[in-house]
C-alpha cells in the first residue's frame, strides 16, 4: 500500500516556497452573495429588466413585511400576556419577586452585552458595508423591496 505522505526529509527542503492563504482577507475580498450564488451573480441590473426587478423586490418585500407584522403582533401579545399574568400572580400573592436580585442580574447582563458589542463591532461594520454595496449595486430591486415591505406592514 502506497503512502500519501512524503518522507520527512522532503519537508526540510529550502527549494520549495509555500503560499500562505489568509482566509479572513479572502472572505473580505469576496462578497457573501458571491459565495452563496456563485461568481456569475453580479448586480441585478445586468440580468433583469427594471419592471422585473421592481416586481421581484415588491413581492419579496410584501411577503417579508406581512410576516414581520404577524410575527410582531404574536410576539407582542405573548410578552404582554405573560407580563399581565405575572403581575396578577404577584398581586394575588402566588409569586414574590426579589427586585434586588432582578436589578443585579439586569446590570450583569448589561455588562456582558457591552463586552460582546465591543468585540462584534468590526464584523458588524463589515456586514453593513457589504449590505450598503449590495443596495447600491441593486438599487431598483432594493427600492421595490422597501416599498413592498411597507405595503406588507400596512396590510
Amino acid at each position: 500500500m502506497a503512502s500519501r505522505n512524503p518522507p520527512p526529509q522532503d519537508y526540510e527542503s529550502d527549494d520549495e516556497s509555500y503560499e500562505v492563504l489568509d482566509l479572513t482577507e479572502y472572505a473580505r475580498r469576496h462578497h457573501w452573495w458571491n459565495r452563496v450564488f456563485g461568481h456569475s451573480s453580479g448586480p441585478m441590473v445586468e440580468k433583469y429588466s427594471v419592471a422585473t426587478q421592481i416586481v421581484m423586490g415588491g413581492v419579496t418585500g410584501w411577503c417579508a413585511g406581512f410576516l414581520f407584522q404577524k410575527v410582531g403582533k404574536l410576539a407582542a401579545t405573548a410578552v404582554g400576556g405573560g407580563f399581565l399574568l405575572l403581575q396578577v400572580a404577584s398581586h394575588s400573592g402566588y409569586v414574590q419577586i426579589d427586585w434586588k436580585r432582578v436589578e443585579k442580574d439586569v446590570n450583569k447582563a448589561k455588562r456582558q452585552i457591552k463586552k460582546r458589542a465591543n468585540k462584534a463591532a468590526p464584523e458588524i461594520n463589515n456586514i453593513i458595508e457589504e449590505a450598503t454595496e449590495f443596495i447600491k449595486q441593486n438599487i431598483v430591486i432594493s427600492s421595490g423591496f422597501v416599498g413592498g415591505f411597507l405595503l406588507g406592514l400596512a396590510s
